[in-house]
Formats: structure tokens, C-alpha cells, sequence
């Protein structure tokens, strides 16, 4: 065979085999570095209805997912706000139902995750509550005459000064206290001038003696002996206390019903302390109750449960507790800050775990299994009672198991728990080094559009990004560091990588000039100079 016609076949052999290398590269299934999910290839139309056949049959869509990576799915075909179609996630593409994630020995120390046993003990099953001092409402008493007069002289002359049951506090003066003491003097001395000569008038003067004691007496004042005229009138203290409040000044006078003085007796105190919504069940008049105060933190004052309010506070979601105090030494004084601790449960012993293992969204709560070899398994739990350190499990956690009390806050409510978990494995394979962290990488071409110092974002027009299924469109990138785009004009051909840092958040990390396109083109020989 001649030597022209070998070189031919052989340029032809090696066109085959490239062209037979791009097709089955295209051909070739790819998986989605975000979900695992089938990309149908460059160029390979997807079967009807979004779902692409195999061999074993058509496979089955569970949703469709947002394309950008947002927590926003579609049970039906549809485009987002940019026309970028969902992409479709299928049956057997579905994450081990475990949730199992596996978790490199460095990155577990990088997280600083520490675990713990759940064990059996009893729980501190006390009620806390947050309460202030308050006065015994049954033990104030306010000091008001219920007739007109004048005040003369004052005994008790300031507010805070303690008082003894019967000790004089002030002495007034009142017409009215003088009229009634001399129309009682004048209708006694009637009824003994009258007594034997005219039965009538004795009589009559009677009833109005009567009439006048029983005045005296709703007026709170004794009656006078006979023939005196009472024009003055001391008050007494009616109970053993404080003075709360003083409105008495020398010389000041006074209308039926003004409370001159209030007295309180301070002996026994109110604590009003509020319980949560959840909490009282637990709580029942009688309970006993450890009181600790800011004032004397390292006392404690024993006090019993007296009353359980009948309202709810609709906006703090608790119910306030009265609970009756000592307060003989005088130590606690209305006003004061009370940490209330209500016991309550049986020394019965239950499964038990640290307080910071879990991890409660408000609709359920979870923990983190520590399985062997850096493995973690999120399992769902439920709570009995809660005490100071640890929590009761009553279903999902058995004695023995080992939990996450530590770094667990990356899974916050159980929307993220997925995400979070991932976004830990993706973190895991980037330290590993590999194909792993080489698939969080992408890589685009097209135009530098502008840099947004301000924002710290670059906008560039792409070509399609298959990994992604990505149309060719413009859009915003965030950008790892503003050097990059240094020397860069607008308008200027660009190659570019990035990465995903969270859904919907993908970073630019290295931007580079394409080629010119003229240096790409096959260069005609110069034409040969002189002759042949």
C-alpha cells in the first residue's frame, strides 16, 4: 500500500474515534453535584413528560426543584422567574431514608462536636419561675374617720415608720363629733327629768339617746360617759405594720372617708410568680416552693403555693401563682426580685439526655445519633420532662446511645435539617480533597458584564451550564475576592469557575481572559517570497 493512502486511513481511524468518544460523552448519564439527579447530556433530548427512560422502565418524579438551589420545589413541570426549567428529582434518586452523614475524624475536632450518653437517672423535674415580692393584701388596713374634721396633732409623722396595734397616730377635732356628744347629753338628761312626770316625752328622749349612741358607733367612736360632750377624738393604730402611706399634715382637714393613713402588716408576704402555659399542670395549691432573692443569694426561703389564678395572660402564654412567704425578720420587702423553684414529679428514674442535644424547631424535636466511624444519624424524639440539665425522652432515644451535645446547632428546624446535613457532607469531601471537592466546582463561559464594588458582586453573561442546567442567560455572582476581576473591562470574553455556598448563593472564585478567537483559527501559510 502506498505510503499517501496509509496516512489517510489512519487520519480516518482517528476521526472515528473521536467523534464516537463526543457521543458517548454526551450520551453519558451525569449526576447532579447538588442533588444526585440524572442531567441528560448535550445535544440528548429528554424522554415526554420529563421523566427519562432506562432499561427497567420509565422512572418515577417525586418533584421538581428549583434550579438555583432554593428550598422551593414543584410537583408539576414549570420555569422559574428567569425561564430556567425545575429540574426533576426522581424516585431512585432519593437519599438514604437514614439521613446518615459521615463526618471526616478533622472536621469533627474543626466543629469541636462533642457527644454523651443517654443514661438513666431521675429527672430535676422543678417547675422554674421568674416572681416579685409583693404585700399581703389581707393585711392592709387604711385609717379613715367617717366623719368631717380637722387634724390637731400627729403621733406617727412619716411614711415607713412601724406601728403597734393600739399606738396613737392622731388626735382631731370635729363640729360634727361635738353636736352629736351634746344632743346625747341633752336627750339623756330629758329622759331622767321626765321619767316620772310625763312617761311620753321620757320616752321619746329614749329613742333619740338610742338613736345618737348607734351614730357614735357607725362613726366608729365610743360613746361618751354621761354628760360629757366629746369634741376631740384620738385614732389608734388598728393593727401591728408600716405606714405605707401618709396624707395626714397638722392642721389639715378631712372629708368623711379620706384614708388618713395605710397600714400594712409585713409579718407574711405574696410572692406572684408566672407559670407557663405548659407548666401547670404540674403546679397545685399546697405545693411547696424554694424561694431564692437577688438581695440574698445565698439564702433560701421555704414558701407554699396559695392560690392559682383563673386567667391566662394571652400574650406571654402563663398564668400567675400566689405563694404565701414568712417574713418575721423583716428581710423581704415588697417589690424584690423572686426565683422561684416549684418541685414537682416522682424519684422515678427515665431516659435521659443533656438539654443542648436537642434540637426543637417548635413542630418536633430531634437528636443526632453518634454512630461509629464519624457517621451521625438525626433521629426524631419525644419529650417528657425537662429539668435543669437534662430531658426526658420517652420515644427515639434508648439508654446507651450516643448523642451530638455540641455543633448540632447547623440543624435548626427541620426544613434545614436536610440541607444542613448536606452543606456538613460537602464540607467534609472538600477537606478530603478528590473527585468530591472536584465536583463542587463549576465552570462557565462568557462575558464580563460589570463588578459591583459596593455589593461585592460581578455580573456576567454565561453560556449553558450543564452540570447545572443552566441556560445561557445573564446573571449576578457573588465574588470571592475583588481582585479577581482586576484588569478585566466590561464586555471582555471570560472564562470563569464557581462554586455553590449555599442555595441560591454561588461565588465566583477565579475569572481568566478566553483566547483570542483569531488565535484558535488555523493560520494560512505565508505566501512564499522570491522565485522557484
Amino acid at each position: 500500500m502506498k505510503p499517501g493512502v496509509q496516512l489517510s486511513l489512519a487520519a480516518a481511524a482517528v476521526a472515528l474515534a473521536l467523534g464516537a468518544g463526543y457521543w458517548a460523552g454526551n450520551r453519558a448519564d451525569r449526576q447532579d453535584p447538588v442533588t444526585g439527579s440524572h442531567v441528560v447530556g448535550a445535544g440528548e433530548a429528554a424522554p415526554a413528560g420529563g421523566t427519562p427512560s432506562s432499561g427497567t422502565g420509565e422512572r418515577k418524579v417525586l418533584y421538581y426543584r428549583n434550579p438555583m438551589g432554593l428550598p422551593d420545589t414543584s410537583p408539576v413541570p414549570k420555569k422559574d422567574s428567569m425561564g430556567m426549567n425545575y429540574i426533576p428529582v426522581y424516585a431512585d434518586d432519593k437519599p438514604d431514608d437514614s439521613g446518615v452523614v459521615v463526618v471526616s475524624p478533622a472536621r469533627v475536632q474543626t466543629l469541636g462536636v462533642k457527644t454523651a450518653v443517654a443514661e438513666m437517672r431521675v429527672v430535676d423535674a422543678v417547675v422554674r419561675a421568674a416572681g416579685r415580692i409583693e404585700l399581703n393584701e389581707r393585711a392592709i388596713v387604711d385609717v379613715a374617720p367617717r366623719f368631717e374634721g380637722w387634724i390637731e396633732r400627729l403621733y406617727v409623722n412619716a411614711v415607713g415608720d412601724p406601728v403597734r396595734r393600739g399606738q396613737p397616730l392622731f388626735t382631731i377635732y370635729s363640729p360634727e363629733l361635738q353636736s352629736a356628744g351634746e344632743e346625747l347629753r341633752i336627750a339623756e338628761r330629758l329622759q331622767r327629768d321626765s321619767a316620772s312626770t310625763d312617761t311620753v316625752a321620757a320616752d321619746a328622749a329614749r329613742r333619740l339617746a338610742d338613736a345618737t349612741r348607734a351614730r357614735l358607733r357607725n362613726w366608729d367612736i365610743a360613746a361618751p360617759a354621761s354628760g360629757e360632750t366629746p369634741q376631740r377624738q384620738t385614732f389608734h393604730s388598728p393593727t401591728n405594720g408600716v405606714v405605707l402611706e401618709k396624707k395626714a399634715v397638722q392642721g389639715t382637714r378631712f372629708m368623711p372617708g379620706d384614708a388618713v393613713y395605710r397600714i400594712a402588716d409585713l409579718s407574711k408576704v405574696w410572692i406572684i410568680a408566672d407559670i407557663y402555659e405548659r407548666d401547670l399542670a404540674r403546679i397545685r395549691v399546697g405545693q411547696l416552693a424554694s424561694v431564692t432573692l437577688d438581695a440574698f443569694p445565698d439564702r433560701r426561703f421555704e414558701a407554699k403555693v396559695g392560690y392559682l389564678y383563673p386567667t391566662l395572660n394571652t400574650e406571654t402564654r402563663s398564668t400567675q401563682v400566689r405563694l404565701e412567704l414568712d417574713n418575721r425578720d423583716g428581710l423581704l420587702r415588697p417589690g424584690m426580685f423572686a426565683h422561684v423553684d416549684l418541685a414537682s414529679g416522682v424519684a422515678t428514674q427515665r431516659v435521659t439526655v443533656p438539654t443542648s442535644a436537642v434540637i426543637d424547631d417548635g413542630k418536633r424535636q430531634v437528636v443526632l445519633l453518634a454512630l461509629d466511624e464519624g457517621r451521625f444519624k438525626p433521629q426524631p424524639v419525644r419529650i417528657g420532662q425537662r429539668g435543669k440539665e437534662y430531658v426526658e425522652v420517652t420515644d427515639g432515644v434508648q439508654a446507651g446511645d450516643r448523642v451530638v451535645v455540641s455543633a448540632n446547632f447547623l440543624i435548626d428546624s427541620e426544613s434545614q435539617l436536610k440541607a444542613a446535613l448536606s452543606n456538613l457532607t460537602d464540607a467534609t469531601a472538600a477537606e478530603g480533597g478528590g473527585s468530591s471537592a472536584a465536583a463542587q466546582i463549576y465552570r462557565g463561559e462568557g462575558t464580563f458584564d460589570a463588578l459591583d464594588d459596593a455589593a461585592g458582586t460581578v455580573s456576567l453573561t454565561h453560556g449553558d451550564i450543564p452540570a447545572l442546567q443552566w441556560p445561557a442567560m445573564t446573571m449576578d455572582f457573588g465574588i470571592a475576592s475583588k481582585d479577581l476581576a482586576a484588569g478585566v473591562a466590561p464586555g471582555t470574553k471570560v472564562r470563569f469557575e464557581f462554586i455553590q455556598r449555599a442555595p441560591g448563593e454561588f461565588v465566583v472564585t477565579r475569572i481568566e481572559k478566553s483566547a483570542p478567537a483569531a488565535a484558535s483559527e488555523p493560520v494560512a501559510p505565508a505566501p512564499a517570497h522570491g522565485g522557484h
